[in-house]
Parts: structure tokens; C-alpha cells; sequence
């Protein structure tokens, strides 16, 4: 699930019992967005010939390294050499994300990891990532329950369902029945006869 609380309350409300998972990839957007926030920071901090190493290189700086052709290994190669803040960036990037945090099976040693990213951010003076941490930390007990084997799931499908739904809702503005958006929305999930 999204961590907006307006997903999670209502959730809570009406399942107690259910267990709330926040995707990966939510998480995963949001350090994406940090990032992104320190490299704006360091272009405009910078001027005249220094700027061309910044400039137009943010695909190359947010996607996965195993994604990029050799060119863009290259780019990233020489954007990480030219600007050391940046450099610090991406690695808190990378260990975070691609790290340990979702293979692990226990919350404790999940909690520790975090803990340990998170102590290697004191001295960095990156608030990006300062404010994403704390985010994590008020969001810790949607991401730790992904350390529970029955929790590993990908919601994908529950994204993408979501998607079917905003659909049928934009297709039923005008409409004065309640029911026909709600009976359109279930027969979507029928298998095609």
C-alpha cells in the first residue's frame, strides 16, 4: 500500500487484522526523490564548466546500475568522479535500496541495518536523505512486516488493479447510480469468457 495516510486509515478501520505493507517501490520512489533533490541542490551551487557534468544526467544517476548500457555506466562513472557529494548520495542510495533491508527475515536485523544507514548519514549534512530517513522511521512498522516470509509479496497486481479502478471511476463521472461503478469494478476481475 501507498504510505499516505488517508490509504492506511480507513485500512485499519475496516481490517484490523490485516497486516499493512507499504511497496517497495514506494519506498524505493521516495529515495529516489532524495537523491534527485540533493543532484538539483549541487547544479545550483555550481556554475559554468562544472555544471555540464550534472546537466541532463538524472536517468543516469536514478536507475539501477545493472539497467545502464556501457555508455551510461560511463556517464555515471565520471558524474560519481566530478561531484563528491553526489557520490556519497548515490552510495547511500544503492546500499539502502539494493542493500540488505529487503532480504532480511527478521525485523531486528532489518531495524539494526537501518539504524546503521541511518548513523552513516550524520556527518553527510544531506538533508534529502535526513528527511527520508525519518520518514522511514515514522513508516518502520509497514516496512519491517516485509521481513515476514508471508510478506513478501510483490503489489504489482494490486497497482495495477488500482489502476483498473480510477478508470472505471473516471468512465462513471455523471453517472447517478452508485451501484453500476461498483458492478462494473467487480465484473473487471471476472476471467474473459
Amino acid at each position: 500500500m501507498d504510505m499516505w495516510k488517508p490509504f492506511r486509515k480507513p485500512t485499519q478501520a475496516h481490517s484490523p487484522q490485516a497486516a499493512i505493507l507499504f511497496d517497495k517501490f514506494h519506498v524505493m520512489r521516495h529515495l529516489g526523490e532524495a537523491l534527485d533533490k540533493v543532484r538539483k541542490s549541487e547544479y545550483a551551487h555550481l556554475s559554468g564548466k562544472d555544471r555540464r557534468f550534472i546537466k541532463g544526467r538524472k536517468f543516469t544517476l536514478l536507475s539501477n546500475r545493472e539497467n545502464l548500457t556501457l555508455v551510461g555506466r560511463q556517464s555515471l562513472k565520471t558524474l560519481l568522479a566530478a561531484n563528491k557529494r553526489l557520490n556519497v548520495a548515490y552510495l547511500l542510495k544503492e546500499s539502502f535500496g539494493f542493500g540488505q533491508l529487503w532480504n532480511y527475515r527478521s525485523q531486528a536485523w532489518a531495524r539494526r541495518f537501518f539504524g546503521n544507514w541511518r548513523e552513516s548519514l550524520k556527518w553527510k549534512r544531506l538533508k534529502p536523505f535526513e528527511k527520508f530517513a525519518e520518514m522511514i522511521d515514522r513508516h518502520w512498522d509497514g516496512i519491517a512486516v516485509y521481513c515476514e516470509p508471508e510478506n513478501k509479496v510483490s503489489l504489482g497486481f494490486v497497482e495495477g488493479l488500482n489502476n483498473k479502478i480510477r478508470v472505471i471511476q473516471r468512465g462513471s463521472y455523471g453517472l447517478r447510480e452508485e451501484e453500476y461503478p461498483r458492478l462494473k469494478i467487480l465484473t473487471c476481475m471476472l476471467p474473459q469468457l
